[in-house]
């Protein structure tokens, strides 16, 4: 990860049309000093405009953007950053004007992602949606890319491979679609794998830093790193769980979502994302002690549905309880919807009757039996693994002693 010595100084630029969408470009320039923080920056500036229509050539006019430049010479800001994407022209008449890095929201997270990217097939992920979002940016950029230097809106691909022609830079971007093209293959021979030994998955997703690695931990006995920071989780992991009945399931935890999510990444990171596509179940973490949970909530629900993963079975997992003064009301209603719970994964209040509800579900249609085969009869075994899970196994006097779980329909 190349982190900065010195936090990079920003200023943040975010714009509305409507005065009805004040409070919300509000809330989303705030989400944005965050993702600034997260990418080792500083916020040392903030300007919310408001104009009639977006400026196709300068998006919030050309007069604002002498304004904003004066103040980032005033700041010494090293980059401005703008809430909304930048066209390649809006991108270059900008920074004609503004002599320092500019970025937009989509370049800031692919930053993000580039630092916190760990495996193999992450970082190629990443590097697809920066080249992609990028490409179409190169024409008549050499003096601006030569003046960037390092630091925030510059890792990943790096300045020598955009230097490259558009020719080099399409083949590039060609090779890590059949690599990322090779990793969705091996990911469904596992799972196919995994389907031969019927054991369901069950992916959580939500808003970034709702709770969903807390509750991973909770679940799994992981340690997987808990951070405030955002999309701290890029490279999905799965781990078996075992019910209280005895039932098990493989559990996934996938990226956070964000607003304003990029379609270059939805894009580039759906080979990864396939895991919440393909699972039995979701766990959609909400952290409810969040005043935009409910904007947070139909965020993930777009993305969600983009990924045509909106009409599975989903259980609104209600998260942080224990920072709301009437937690104990919440625990009352969780007997009342098998899709709703809530939870402190912090705490693990909620998380037995989370249990209950996934279980609910899993088992619907599913007989859980104990069957005795002779061991004169063992043949019979591997018949019998085919149509069920193994929940447990034991040598008897009589034979082998086995309890299964199989569907009602397969029942003899």
């Amino acid at each position: 990860m190349n982190r900065l010595e010195k936090s990079e100084r920003a200023v943040v630029v975010g714009v509305y049309t409507k005065s009805s969408e004040k409070r919300k470009a509000e809330e989303t320039l705030l989400e944005l000093e965050e993702l600034v923080h997260s990418a080792g920056g500083k916020v040392v500036g903030r300007v919310l405009h408001r104009r009639s229509r977006f400026d196709p050539a300068y998006l919030v006019g050309k007069g604002k953007i002498v304004e904003i430049a004066a103040m980032a010479e005033e700041l010494k800001a090293d980059l401005v950053v703008f809430d909304e994407p930048l066209s390649p022209a809006q991108h270059r008449n900008i920074e004609n004007i503004i002599k320092t890095k500019v970025l937009d929201r989509t370049q800031l997270i692919l930053d993000i992602f580039a630092q916190r990217a760990m495996t193999r097939e992450g970082k190629l992920q990443v590097e697809l949606a920066q080249l992609t979002y990028l490409l179409p940016r190169l024409t008549g950029r050499g003096q601006q890319m030569s003046r960037l230097g390092g630091g925030i809106g510059t890792r990943g691909p790096g300045e020598k491979k955009l230097e490259y022609d558009r020719r080099r830079i399409g083949e590039r971007i060609k090779k890590i679609k059949e690599e990322i093209s090779n990793v969705r293959k091996r990911r469904e021979v596992q799972r196919k794998h995994r389907k031969k030994d019927n054991i369901p998955t069950v992916a959580l997703v939500g808003y970034t830093s709702a709770g969903k690695t807390t509750l991973f931990n909770l679940l799994t006995g992981e340690e997987k790193k808990i951070s405030g920071a955002l999309f701290t989780t890029l490279d999905p992991i799965l781990r078996r769980v075992t019910l209280p009945s005895g039932f098990p399931f493989l559990l996934s935890d996938t990226v956070g979502f964000i607003r304003k999510l990029p379609v270059e990444l939805v894009t580039a990171f759906r080979a990864t994302l396939e895991e919440a596509t393909e699972a039995d179940v979701l766990l959609h973490v909400i952290d409810i002690s969040s005043e935009n949970y409910r904007d947070e909530v139909a965020a993930v629900e777009k993305t969600l549905a983009d990924l045509g993963a909106i009409d599975k079975p989903i259980i609104k997992v209600y998260n942080k309880i224990d920072l709301l003064p009437k937690k104990e009301y919440f625990l009352e209603k969780n007997r009342e919807d098998n899709y709703r719970v809530y939870i402190s994964a912090k705490t693990g209040e909620g998380v037995e009757e989370l249990l209950r509800k996934v279980e609910s579900i899993l088992l619907n249609g599913i007989e859980i039996k104990t069957i005795i085969i002779p061991f004169s009869q063992q043949y019979k075994l591997e018949g019998i693994i085919k149509k069920s899970i193994i929940l447990s196994k034991e040598v008897t006097e009589e034979g082998l002693k086995i309890k299964v779980g199989v569907k009602k329909n397969e029942t003899r």
